[in-house]
């Protein structure tokens, strides 16, 4: 469901409405079903809603409806307008997503935006979706951020803090999980036999020979000789500015950047609107769209469904991977 303020129903009914013209594989909603019904019609696109019980129904009802699973409470939420009473059926919504995950009876989840700020007011105590998902599965491995569109993959390594923060926070080992958890994702999720990872600079020119900085050499440098000693394909530190043009790209499978903005500028430069999140190192599937609940425009029928769509796309592709690879 996400934040049931924000965009997130509208563009899972928008996705429905594509699922021939755009081949979108058969999914469900954990929401009220109500909800959808009333967002429908209040953004000019009333569709057939049923309501579903468990998750081998939907083969059978997303043909002519959408599924919907209801949660345990009634939402009745003004678009744009958050309200953390409902924090419990957004949590609820993730913890039966991963239970069905776990259990096998559904081959991937594909979450809708967050809005950070009500779960805290509400008592969640979690960094985000990512660090969440990683408790309720038990994962074994750290749990790694993967940004992805197509013709590009980016992991930052340093994640939801201010600049000055993801500094002080980098070290070899936390490039080196990044790199490792990277690696064996896109081997089973990807079916890239041996990937190639470039590992980005810091600092200007990456460092330009400890000129602009030492970050490269005190830090970087050895997480790139630490991951190729472990037979991972990588290169670096190499300088940003120069990583993310098309001849560049060609180059690597993905790329380990340093800093938040460092991997989703050039993201969503190249294509802002098919952007995927996807988790790494879980036991299941997880994606997301690119995007937050953008409340500036949630209840006006103008968002679109484009990077929700490659969210559920990219976790349909990669279950079929990872069920490749077992058998």
């Amino acid at each position: 469901m996400g934040e049931p303020a924000g965009i997130g129903g509208e563009i899972a009914i928008k996705a429905w409405l594509d699922r021939l013209a755009m081949n979108i594989p058969d999914f469900f909603v954990l929401d009220d079903p109500d909800r959808l019904k009333r967002l429908g019609q209040r953004i000019g696109m009333e569709i057939p809603i049923k309501t579903i019980s468990a998750p081998d129904e939907v083969a059978a009802t997303f043909p002519d409806a959408l599924p919907v699973m209801p949660l345990g409470m009634d939402i009745d939420v003004e678009p744009g307008a958050t309200n953390p009473d409902y924090v419990p059926a957004v949590l609820e919504s993730i913890d039966r997503a991963v239970e069905y995950a776990l259990s096998g009876d559904v081959s991937g989840i594909v979450t809708n935006p967050i809005h950070k700020k009500t779960l805290y007011d509400g008592g969640f105590r979690h960094p985000g979706h990512t660090e969440y998902l990683a408790l309720k599965s038990a994962a074994g491995s750290v749990p790694v951020m993967m940004l992805t569109c197509p013709g590009l993959r980016v992991v930052p390594v340093t994640i939801h803090m201010s600049l000055r923060e993801a500094v002080d926070a980098l070290d070899t080992d936390v490039i080196v999980t990044n790199g490792i958890v990277t690696a064996e994702a896109l081997q089973r999720d990807y079916g890239i036999e041996q990937p190639r990872l470039a590992v980005a600079g810091l600092n200007p020119h990456a460092g330009e020979d400890n000129a602009m900085g030492d970050d490269e050499e005190q830090v970087i440098a050895p997480a790139v000789r630490a991951l190729q000693a472990r037979g991972i394909d990588c290169f670096g530190p190499a300088p940003a500015d120069t990583l993310f043009h098309a001849a560049a790209r060609s180059t690597y499978d993905a790329v380990l950047c340093m800093y938040h903005d460092q991997a989703l500028i050039p993201l969503k430069t190249i294509d802002f609107e098919r952007g995927v999140n996807v988790t790494l190192g879980l036991p299941f599937v997880r994606t997301s769209p690119d995007h937050g609940t953008a409340f500036n425009i949630a209840g006006s029928g103008t968002a679109s469904p484009l990077s929700l769509i490659a969210a559920i796309r990219e976790a349909s592709s990669m279950a079929e991977q990872r069920d490749a690879a077992r058998a």
